[in-house]
């Protein structure tokens, strides 16, 4: 009798392990994973994934960063809540209101410039941290700086004005992430050191053309370079540029899906 017992209890046990698997692997598959690329930490693995022109997600220690998220929930189907997000300005394909209130949580922790900031429902301010350029904080173990972005040709001025948007520089697991946002070949990007991953923008009349980003890239060196915001560039030309001057680390993926 005694050994029945055992067998049966051992039998229970089992099965709570294996129907506890199932719900650990259905948790998992339900709350989804961040894909693209892989960068190691000091903390575990950075996971880069594309998703529209400027908007992006990363995933890594447990957390989910967005940037720039626009374009309708549908966008981050298959993807985790986001933890933090970092809007850099207040164009519309930058910052959404729309799309922030349908990807965010309660626990979401957003990171704007003031203009942004004024532009917020008062639900979305609550979560908001301001940062203006030159700003340093913490959050979730990452370190935070915001940077300027800004025009600098003429006739381009209107577009971004300087000290009203920001580019960030990230600290994730000792590795350094620059954001540029949009702007041109600013001389506050070509003095940025030690950055192991830089996403550029490039777009005419809005922000630079390549030879421009090619040369701010090849003055700063990050180890990875990522082209976004690129709509109408030839990121190809882009690559060529770099790497004629570099031995930068130029990664084109597809940040216009058709689908």
């Amino acid at each position: 009798m005694t050994f029945l017992k055992t067998k049966l209890s051992a039998g229970f046990a089992i099965a709570a392990v294996f129907a506890l698997g199932l719900l650990s692997a259905g948790a998992v598959q339900a709350k989804g994973m961040v894909g693209g690329d892989t960068i190691s930490t000091n903390k575990g693995d950075l996971h880069i994934q594309p998703i529209n022109h400027a908007t992006f997600a990363m995933g890594w220690n447990g957390e989910t960063i967005y940037v720039d998220p626009v374009g309708g929930a549908g966008r981050f189907t298959g993807l985790p809540s986001p933890d933090l997000i970092f809007i850099t300005h207040a164009h519309g394909d930058h910052f959404d209101p729309k799309t922030l209130a349908a990807v965010a949580t309660k626990s979401t922790k957003l990171v704007a410039p003031k203009d942004v900031f004024d532009k917020m429902p008062a639900d979305l301010k609550a979560m908001t941290t301001i940062m203006a350029n030159g700003d340093q904080k913490t959050i979730m173990n990452i370190g935070i700086d915001a940077v300027p972005a800004y025009n600098t040709t003429p006739e381009r001025l209107k577009y971004h004005p300087k000290g009203l948007n920001n580019g960030y520089v990230l600290t994730i697991g000792g590795k350094r992430i620059y954001i540029s946002g949009d702007t041109e070949d600013i001389p506050e990007m070509r003095a940025l050191k030690n950055i192991d991953v830089a996403f550029v923008c490039m777009n005419l009349p809005y922000t630079m053309d390549v030879q421009h980003a090619a040369d701010a890239v090849v003055a700063f060196k990050p180890k990875i370079v990522y082209p976004y915001h690129y709509r109408g560039s030839d990121v190809n030309e882009f690559a060529k540029l770099v790497k004629a001057k570099s031995d930068v680390d130029v990664r084109l993926r597809d940040w216009y899906p058709k689908n």
